[in-house]
């Protein structure tokens, strides 16, 4: 991939960023869902309202949050709550998005955080678990993925653990399950490209590549038969102005970019 004046990550962030809309609002966690709600603010959605796990709503984040549980994620915060108040907020359909990631991935959005092997017991390696991942998931209007390594290893067939819904199996699988209707995955972020879900079938496809990344390279890295849209794009690589945001505004410790 030809890079110039931006790494990966950075481009990752802004892509993610974008896909936030003005005046909505978002559940994040750390990392790089939490740069990219950041930069979004600063940005093309300076009205996004952000919610924290622990309790956090709306604050007014001087540089980034290491953890959930930071004090600066209920800095001059419009209200400081709990965590049970934030996942109610999510139930009675208040929070639009939620972003997550997770080692697993299937074509239907599944998110693996668990566990790798077949045995719950005995896993080959055990990863955090759900925390507030699976609430969000299935609570939230929509859930943006973000994956920094896209590989045949991390998008598979059939994750080896189901922590946090996608379309489950297929359409209407999630009213099924007692999930509200019109709720799901909507965008996946990595490290080659930009997909979403297409609307009838609720598979994984993809709409956008980065620069310098093919639509092969994807499909290659891809461990399930991947939609592929009409009109594949490519993605806007960061700004001047993002790349002085991200390091000068949101992350000038660099946690996340390191310096």
């Amino acid at each position: 991939m030809e890079r110039k004046h931006y790494s990966l990550r950075e481009l990752m962030a802004v892509v993610a960023a974008r896909q936030l809309e003005d005046g909505k609002s978002v559940a994040v966690g750390t990392g790089l869902p939490l740069v990219a709600a950041m930069l979004a603010q600063q940005t093309n959605a300076p009205n996004l309202v952000i919610f924290f796990e622990a309790g956090g709503i709306a604050p007014q984040l001087p540089i980034l949050p290491i953890s959930v549980g930071d004090s600066r994620t209920i800095h001059k915060a419009l209200c400081t709550t709990t965590l049970i108040d934030i996942m109610d907020t999510m139930r009675r359909g208040f929070i639009d998005y939620a972003f997550l990631g997770g080692a697993q991935i299937d074509q239907y959005g599944n998110l693996n955080s668990t566990m790798i092997g077949d045995n719950y017991e005995k896993p080959k390696v055990r990863f955090p678990g759900s925390g507030g991942a699976n609430d969000f998931g299935s609570l939230a209007w929509e859930t943006l993925i973000i994956i920094d390594r896209h590989s045949s290893r991390r998008f598979v067939e059939k994750v080896d653990f189901i922590t946090t819904p996608g379309y489950l199996y297929g359409p209407d699988a999630r009213e099924e399950e007692g999930l509200s209707e019109g709720t799901g995955p909507s965008k996946v972020i990595t490290d080659l490209c930009l997909m979403d879900f297409e609307p009838q079938s609720k598979k994984m496809r993809l709409i956008a590549t980065h620069p310098g990344i093919t639509v092969d390279d994807v499909v290659k890295a891809t461990g399930f038969k991947l939609l592929i849209a009409k009109d594949v794009g490519t993605t806007t690589p960061p700004s001047t102005e993002d790349l002085k945001i991200l390091h000068e505004v949101i992350d000038p410790q660099g946690f996340v970019f390191k310096k």
